[in-house]
């Protein structure tokens, strides 16, 4: 993080004191704001995001949740004109039932256009919560289901936030709220959003997993890919040797990246990256030679040279697994691949103006940043293809897509009190 630049000392005599500058100015002006930063309604957020927990919305069904929080904005008088919905949900793989939900403020006074933004979308463990409160946590009273607080958290520090501004009258700069679609299955509202429907903000602010004072400011790229191995079948008992197995082919390439160390942590000649095999569907029976299989395997790097050496370890290993297994005729199995970059990595610099402002408010709530890089995937990664540079700050959510799920009240009302510090300016 970059250290803040010392003042100028003055002189002894009065009128041989210099001449302010402009910088000099603005940054009195940022401190006095940030002393008098005004503190959200806590109880209110509170109430807020255990509405909103309490709503279902795995990826692609996210209209209930997002005509809930068109509600609160309304009712906390946010004119229509200023809510819009994008067609995102058109473009994602699988079928969505609405869009980026995106509110745009213009600025009472001026400055560069800030966005605040989070996912509406959980994951399927967090269908049926029960959001009740334990001490300092909020959980799920129906221990068969995970909370949802990962993302519904950020999407209760992004309303709060709206909110806020709207019922006070808070002066503020030009402001956007995005409420991202199907972040879980593939980060594709972020992909798909346009800037231009955002107006083009200069500060972007994501609020995700984790502790409040963690900065994050890079994330991996990830690659995934579907295997299709093709075999031929044959009885098992009778005539094993006419058969090519495609499982026996899927088992030989996972143990030749194993061995060669290009599954798992793959480090190598100092670059380092990830790779994992996740499912195998094969097989019908057991007096059956597999005719066919499908994978599906993913790898990661910051480096994106690695990345792509990582996916073409894979690919050779399949390719000499198909050729090693062969039928008693000589024939041998084959191999298709289907992949696509699912996010690209991105790395953010410690000066970047919403890193200083992320940080900046951290520290007047009493905490110490920390500026982090990620090996997953988040909505800042497409945020930053779109041109808009974006830091990710946690809310107060543990163990996340588990039945152990928890949101820290605590830290979910700093992220409050942090992001409305942001908005005004701070």
């Amino acid at each position: 993080m970059a250290a803040s630049k010392p003042t100028r000392a003055a002189g002894v005599k009065k009128k041989a004191a210099p001449a302010r500058s402009r910088a000099g100015a603005a940054a009195d002006a940022a401190s006095v704001r940030q002393a008098a930063a005004p503190r959200p309604d806590l109880a209110a957020a509170r109430k807020l995001v255990l509405d909103l927990l309490a709503i279902p919305g795995v990826s692609g069904d996210e209209k209930a949740i997002a005509e809930r929080i068109v509600h609160h904005l309304r009712a906390g008088g946010c004119p229509a004109s200023a809510i819009t919905f994008d067609c995102a949900h058109g473009k994602t793989p699988i079928k969505g039932n609405v869009g980026n939900l995106i509110v745009r403020l213009p600025g009472t006074e001026p400055g560069p256009r800030r966005l605040f933004m989070a996912h509406m979308d959980t994951v399927p463990v967090c269908v049926g919560a029960k959001p009740v409160i334990a001490g300092r946590h909020v959980k799920s009273a129906d221990p068969n289901t995970g909370l949802g607080a990962d993302d519904r958290a950020g999407c209760g520090v992004v309303l709060t936030t709206a909110l806020e501004v709207l019922k006070r009258g808070l002066p503020h700069p030009p402001l956007t709220f995005l409420f991202a679609i199907q972040e879980e299955v593939g980060l594709y509202g972020a992909r798909y959003v346009s800037a231009a429907d955002l107006g083009k903000p200069r500060l972007a602010f994501n609020f995700d997993g984790g502790p409040v004072e963690k900065i994050t400011i890079g994330a991996t790229g990830g690659y995934r890919m579907e295997v299709a191995i093709e075999g031929l079948p044959s009885h098992a008992g009778v005539a094993p040797e006419k058969g090519i197995s495609a499982i026996a082919i899927a088992s030989l390439a996972i143990a030749d990246l194993v061995e060669n160390g290009w599954h798992g942590l793959i480090e190598k000649e100092g670059k380092r990256g990830t790779s994992n095999v996740g499912t195998i569907r094969s097989g019908s029976a057991t007096n059956v030679v597999a005719e066919s299989a499908v994978l599906k395997v993913e790898a990661r790097s910051h480096d994106k040279a690695f990345r792509a050496r990582i996916v073409k370890a894979i690919e050779t290993a399949f390719r000499d697994a198909a050729k090693r297994v062969r039928s008693a005729a000589g024939k041998c199995g084959a191999v298709r691949f289907d992949g696509h970059l699912d996010y690209e990595a991105f790395r953010l610099a410690d000066d970047e103006p919403c890193v200083l402002a992320a940080a900046q408010a951290v520290r007047a709530a009493g905490l110490t940043p920390r500026l982090e890089v990620s090996n997953g995937g988040l909505d800042a990664n497409w945020m930053a293809v779109n041109g808009v540079p974006t830091v990710t700050l946690g809310c107060g959510q543990m163990e996340i897509h588990t039945t152990q799920e928890r949101l820290d009240l605590e830290a979910y009302e700093t992220a409050c009190a942090v992001a409305l510090r942001l908005a005004v300016g701070g």
